[in-house]
């Protein structure tokens, strides 16, 4: 089976700062892939080289056959994109916004409207589906933004925080989406700071720290090269450069030095 995400010696700068190092990653059709590290690791850089929103990189990055920097227009009607900020056009509705991103995916105007009414429905909008969205909640916005990443059908869906701002219903219910996403066939490259959500969704765990992938493998093979430990602790062994408690305790001893 050839790979439907293929990324090959990936090098990425900012000014003199290396952001990625060298990253190696194959991802073939239907996997999870949870796409874990540190704040300022390179998840959201790789991020925007996969949806073909940077181009200044070095080595080359393939989706579903096609060159992220030769065939921009192609990657991005293959993929479905939902970032962590939901930024809107928040002066429409919903039902303005979706048939514009449908629109854009060329899909037939029956089309847009029977998804996006069954969607919205499912995460309890549809009453709002004419009421302007600068009077949403950061929750409700994530909700449309799901929405128009999911609206077009696509093989591929590039999740960046996807649950910022829902509910804990609404978790569950995007939770369970992914898993039957990958049973449909759907490749889904998951990055998120919630550990126990990608340890329960991903079929491959990627940890990237300082730009450099430093271990990729199902749960279950990283437990048995770090111990039977939670990916949250496996997380912190890997990352984290002193004692997390001891960190915990310093910051408590800022509350006792004027005392």
């Amino acid at each position: 089976m050839q790979p439907i995400i293929s990324l090959k010696n990936i090098y990425k700068n900012y000014g003199t700062k290396a952001v990625l190092k060298n990253i190696n990653l194959d991802i073939y059709p239907g996997q999870v892939i949870g796409y874990i590290g540190p704040n300022g690791a390179g998840k959201s850089t790789t991020v925007k080289i996969l949806c073909g929103l940077i181009s200044d990189f070095q080595g080359e990055a393939i989706i579903k056959g096609y060159d992220v920097n030769k065939n921009p227009v192609e990657v991005k009607s293959v993929i479905g994109y939902v970032p962590e900020l939901a930024e809107l056009y928040d002066v429409l509705t919903p039902n303005e916004f979706l048939n514009i991103m449908g629109e854009l995916y060329n899909l037939p105007s029956n089309i847009i409207e029977d998804r996006m009414h069954t969607m919205l429905a499912a995460f309890g909008l549809e009453g709002n589906i004419h009421q302007r969205m600068d009077t949403f909640s950061k929750g409700m916005k994530q909700k449309v933004l799901i929405t128009s990443g999911l609206l077009h059908n696509p093989d591929i869906i590039i999740l960046d925080e996807p649950l910022s701002g829902l509910d804990a219903n609404s978790v569950i219910i995007i939770k369970d989406l992914i898993s039957k996403l990958a049973k449909d066939g759907k490749t889904i490259f998951y990055c998120s700071h919630m550990m126990d959500v990608v340890e329960k969704v991903s079929d491959k765990i990627v940890l990237i720290n300082e730009g450099t992938v430093i271990a990729n493998g199902t749960f279950e093979e990283l437990q048995q090269q770090q111990g039977n430990n939670s990916l949250e602790n496996i997380f912190a062994q890997l990352t984290s450069k002193e004692d997390l408690g001891n960190a915990a305790d310093k910051l408590m001893n800022a509350f006792k030095q004027n005392l």
